[in-house]
């Protein structure tokens, strides 16, 4: 009689354990909603902000395309006006707001606009050959939410170019 009784606790504790877990298993606490992040619209007016008071405060006298795209013309230039689709060779340095450099091109490098950033693609098609500008450009003209390499997602840029040639 005493073995049965033991086993009808056994069962009974066992059933206990296993309706706990099973009622644990329904009051699962955690929150796996993804974080929302910043829409192109936002991170465009961040950018805005940020290189509106980097103009200010480098006392640039910037102009800024209908695209969003602010750009200094530091040296007229002589030559040709490159299209949208021409190749170029030039020399850059690639910056942050805050001055540090991520890239640069110390010697000259040849490509397509076609096959750039629209912001580099904008801004170069503005110079004339043998001509320096300063870019500043918005994420969406950049490298947009997604970012690339050392660039985080919705960054704005700054690039000092020299246009050396165009065909």
């Amino acid at each position: 009689m005493r073995l049965t009784n033991t086993t009808t606790y056994f069962k009974l504790f066992a059933a206990s354990i296993g309706l706990a877990t099973l009622i644990s298993c329904g009051t699962d606490d955690t929150n796996y909603e993804t974080p929302i992040t910043e829409t192109d619209e936002e991170a465009f007016e961040r950018n805005e902000a940020e290189i509106l008071a980097y103009i200010e405060a480098n006392e640039l006298e910037a102009t800024r395309t209908d695209s969003g795209l602010y750009y200094v013309i530091e040296t007229e230039g002589t030559g040709e006006t490159p299209s949208s689709s021409a190749n170029v060779t030039v020399t850059y340095k690639g910056y942050f707001l805050n001055d540090s450099v991520f890239d640069q091109a110390v010697n000259p490098i040849e490509f397509n606009l076609a096959n750039v950033i629209a912001g580099f693609r904008e801004g170069i098609s503005l110079m004339k050959e043998g001509g320096t500008a300063t870019l500043l450009m918005p994420a969406k003209l950049a490298y947009g939410a997604s970012g690339a390499g050392p660039i985080p997602p919705n960054t704005a840029l700054v690039f000092d170019i020299e246009l050396i040639a165009t065909e």
